[in-house]
């Protein structure tokens, strides 16, 4: 028997990153008391993924993956990755799925700390899919741009894992903003990295949208705090100001991808929440 699709969230791994880079231009000491950061200057942070079961459509989606455990020590110690659990798959089978039952993986991009989960390492060492029954859903821009990417964020993508997402035939090159069937459809935008894509999820206690990037902890509500990573910061408030006044007009559930305190919040209250925090709000 069907029913509506139910979301809910898995923190797949601790990690950390430099906290300027992650805060852009705002000074440190507008960001530090909220995001304190450690020795070397980086702040806390989640890797979180969500699952969608999706009966109506006879589909288990996966929105991203996590940051995965195909990592050297010098990158464990890097980016202070400290995985709950084995692996997604072991994370998916104590929240009570099948991981051999996912039938989709929607990846808002293919940076490390949001797609790093695609692959694993078998018996024999060889890499390959976390995932292998899954489709994996992709804007057709952005895997072009993976494949060549420039000097300024080439490091922010595993070529291997590229490679072997290309090479698997799993694909399904997403062509802008478009419904991916059942419960999920997608929302293009550009700003952070091109062909960054945020799910939009009907499901019960929803609608809900899957920040990602565009807002990757609370604090980025405001309209002007938007990280050094992005390719185009200038498109990214605009397309952050468009998406949010959306958000507040159509009463959707925000999911935060990389804030460790808390996974959901309405517009309402996370605004609220950052006005109490003593420094106002410019997200609507």
């Amino acid at each position: 028997m069907s029913g509506p699709a139910r979301l809910l969230t898995i923190v797949d791994a601790e990690f950390a990153l430099d906290g300027g880079s992650m805060m852009g231009v705002v000074p440190r000491a507008l960001w530090q008391k909220q995001h304190p950061p450690d020795a070397r200057n980086r702040i806390p942070l989640v890797s979180r993924f969500a699952v969608v079961d999706d009966p109506g459509a006879g589909r288990l989606w996966l929105l991203d993956c996590g940051l995965g455990r195909d990592w050297s020590p010098k990158q464990l110690d890097l980016y202070d990755i400290r995985p709950r659990g084995a692996d997604a798959r072991a994370l998916l089978r104590d929240a009570g799925f099948d991981p051999d039952s996912v039938t989709d993986v929607v990846l808002t991009h293919l940076h490390f700390d949001h797609a790093g989960g695609l692959a694993k390492r078998d018996a024999a060492g060889k890499l390959t899919l976390a995932f292998p029954a899954a489709r994996h859903h992709v804007q057709a821009s952005h895997l072009a741009w993976a494949r060549s990417p420039t000097a300024k964020d080439a490091g922010s993508f595993r070529a291997d894992h590229v490679a072997l997402l290309e090479a698997s035939g799993r694909v399904n090159p997403v062509d802008g903003s478009a419904s991916l069937g059942g419960a999920v459809a997608v929302r293009a935008l550009r700003g952070h990295t091109p062909g960054l894509q945020l799910p939009l999820v009907e499901a019960d206690g929803g609608p809900y949208l899957f920040l990602a990037d565009l807002v990757p902890v609370w604090s980025h509500l405001r309209l002007p705090w938007i990280m050094a990573y992005d390719n185009e910061p200038l498109v990214t408030l605009e397309e952050k100001r468009a998406l949010l006044e959306e958000a507040a007009s159509r009463g959707w559930v925000l999911i935060s991808e990389h804030d460790p305190s808390e996974a959901m919040k309405t517009l309402e209250r996370a605004t609220g929440d950052i006005k109490r925090a003593g420094h106002g709000s410019n997200a609507k």
